[in-house]
């Protein structure tokens, strides 16, 4: 639609299809001083300081420490505490404060018990709590702060965080006494407690992988769900989750190794409502005699390795990882454009000798049971792995749980996301040596850069919308599963997956999985900005926000590349990651004022949290400052809200020359 029109042109000008917008308009905005009241505030909501925007990456399944880094804002609730009261209270008060807006139910319960005023501690907690809610919403609109509120305490406390101090200083405290007098001051602690939390958070972005290795994927699914704005970069491991939902059998067989592996099969289990018991079955009938050594969970103690749990553990992980080398060689098959003839290793076996022919190179196998591989046909599954298969299949199909998960995924997920001039994605846009962007061929075209990332997000969709289209969507399937260890995926960024050689092959080398030649270009500025040029974002200001590789802090390494247009924000949340990077995860932060890497230390446990006043510690370090504070209008949110304006100064014409008619 025309954006700038004179009223004499309006008039003569305006065509049939802008008036039909128009008169749609005008159904929402009836008169003249409708319009002219939404102008009005639409132009005040540009100058309000821009919204706070939390950046996390690599959670795999670390609940705990996830819901932490969620209640404490990464550390931003602590700051506000700081920033009211100043030294006006004491460390241990800010302490028990900051804990109960954490954990307001459960901290309640323990100060409770050691209160000997409790009314008194009620009437002092609740006016602090005012004070932090008014620090989180002073940026915000009375309309977005109103909207944030639990409905059942929404009208209380809009009245306290606006009717503080002077002349109705009674009446703010007859307020909170009467809470305290009816007996509704834990229920209001509570409700306010959340309303912080949401306040300090305004738009929180994940960055990829979700899922695998920790034990509570789905619970962190169920806390996005809840969360009030988020957006999702789909991660490698996300991936395989979303083409387990579809059906699609290699990555279902993926899944299940990967939390054999990690100890975690109870999320299928628990969580998800997915039979195992066909498997394992299958497992210890076929592996009777196998004592899998090379399957034995990675958490597994040692004294428990002649444990039942761990014997059939170990069995059922060999059975899978031997199903699912069969699938994936069965796809390479089918696909010779994926150039991965590489990874088909079950027919380089020499079963008698026990060795192995890779890259021309002969190697000794760790183990050499593979009663289920057929040496004509090495990646024809058997017909007990058949019937496993549909089975899982079946269960992963009919998962509600699951299927809810996963349409969230594709909901508010994408393969990358521009907001607010950062371009964000979990592994990495494909790079050649010489920094060309590569290509890939999908039927007789060739992508590359964005349009590659848009046909990869356009092929899942795909794959996963019409998983009961049996056959007529095998293209996509097996696209989607390419993008879990394909060489030129850019959720994997690597030019294989050593999963063969890393559980039958002890040299080391053969275990090597060589990057994607982007992350030796990403700390050089030159390469950046041609990634940002790619997606259309202005080199001047654009940042990229990735996941995907931890940060070796340990051995000195940043997550600030590029002098500062790149962040690597995998920190290790995930806690098998946490001897390598030294931390337990990062959080970047974009405030109206800066952005700031935030490094978490370890979190012990929700009890310790809860009864000791435990938070996680969390280090600083600016890497940008605003010269002048950044406006709602100078974000994505501001160029949508100029749009409307353009739009009701549009209609206010129409209203004046006589084109539309006032409704009342």
């Amino acid at each position: 639609m025309k954006s700038a029109i004179s009223n004499d042109k309006f008039a003569t000008g305006v065509i049939e299809k802008e008036l039909r917008y128009l008169n749609l308009m005008a159904e929402k905005f009836p008169t003249i001083q409708d319009a002219s009241t939404e102008i009005i505030n639409l132009e005040a909501i540009l100058n309000l300081p821009k919204g706070t925007e939390h950046f996390v990456t690599d959670i795999h399944g670390e609940y705990d420490t996830f819901n932490h880094v969620l209640r404490n804002a990464s550390g931003v609730v602590r700051r506000k505490i700081d920033d009211v009261f100043g030294r006006s209270i004491r460390e241990s008060e800010k302490r028990k404060l900051a804990t109960l807006i954490y954990y307001p139910e459960e901290k309640i319960e323990y100060i409770l018990r050691e209160e000997n005023d409790i009314d008194e501690w009620f009437a002092v907690t609740l006016q602090r709590l005012i004070e932090v809610a008014r620090a989180a919403a002073e940026k915000y609109t009375r309309s977005k702060v109103r909207k944030a509120m639990p409905a059942d305490f929404a009208y209380i406390i809009d009245e306290l965080l606006n009717e503080s101090g002077g002349k109705k200083q009674e009446y703010f405290n007859g307020i909170i006494q009467t809470i305290i007098d009816i007996k509704r001051a834990r229920h209001f602690i509570i409700a306010i407690s959340k309303f912080i939390q949401r306040l300090l958070i305004d738009r929180l972005h994940i960055i990829g992988d979700i899922f695998d290795r920790g034990p509570d994927p789905d619970k962190v699914m169920e806390a996005l769900i809840d969360h009030h704005s988020v957006d999702i970069q789909w991660g490698n491991h996300d991936i395989i989750w979303m083409g387990a939902a579809a059906g699609i059998e290699a990555h279902i067989a993926t899944v299940v190794r990967i939390q054999a592996r990690y100890e975690n099969l109870d999320v299928l289990e628990d969580a998800y409502g997915i039979s195992l018991l066909p498997l394992a079955t299958f497992a210890m009938e076929t592996y009777s005699n196998d004592e899998c050594l090379r399957f034995i969970p990675k958490s597994a103690h040692e004294e428990d390795y002649g444990s039942k749990r761990v014997n059939l553990l170990k069995k059922m992980h060999k059975a899978i990882s031997i199903i699912e080398l069969k699938l994936e060689g069965q796809i390479i098959q089918r696909n010779p454009d994926f150039d991965m003839n590489d990874r088909l290793l079950l027919d380089k076996i020499d079963f008698k000798k026990g060795i192995v022919l890779i890259g021309g190179k002969k190697y000794d196998l760790l183990d050499t049971n593979f009663p289920t591989v057929d040496p004509s046909n090495p990646f024809k599954l058997t017909d007990d792995e058949l019937e496993v298969m549909d089975k899982l299949r079946f269960s992963f199909l009919k998962s509600e749980k699951l299927q809810r998960h996963i349409k969230f995924l594709f909901a508010k997920g994408n393969m990358y996301q521009t907001y607010n001039s950062n371009l964000l994605f979990h592994g990495c846009i494909p790079m050649s040596d010489n920094g060309d962007f590569e290509t890939i061929k999908i039927g007789n075209k060739q992508f590359s850069g964005k349009a590659m990332c848009d046909v990869f997000d356009k092929m899942a969709r795909r794959a996963y919308f019409n998983r009961e289209l049996n056959g007529s969507v095998q293209i996509d399937r097996d696209y989607m599963w390419y993008l879990w260890q394909g060489p030129q995926s850019p959720l994997f960024g690597k030019k294989k997956m050593a999963t063969f050689e890393r559980y039958f092959i002890q040299d080391s080398e053969t275990h090597l999985e060589e990057r994607n030649a982007y992350y030796m270009h990403r700390d050089k500025v030159e390469y950046v900005d041609k990634i940002l040029m790619e997606f259309n974002l202005d080199t001047s200001h654009s940042h990229i926000v990735n996941g995907h590789v931890p940060v070796k802090v340990k051995k000195g390494e940043l997550p600030v590349k590029a002098n500062g247009k790149l962040f690597v924000i995998d920190g290790g949340m995930s806690r098998p990651y946490q001897k390598v990077t030294g931390i337990a995860g990062y959080t970047l932060i974009y405030n109206s004022y800066s952005l700031v890497i935030v490094a978490h230390d370890p979190f012990e446990s929700r009890s310790k949290a809860i009864s000791d006043e435990r938070d996680i510690v969390s280090s600083r370090s600016m890497i940008e400052h605003a010269i002048n504070r950044i406006r709602v209008g100078d974000t994505d949110v501001g160029i949508v809200l100029k749009q409307q304006i353009r739009e009701l100064k549009m209609l206010l014409a129409a209203y004046r020359k006589g084109l539309i008619k006032e409704r009342r």
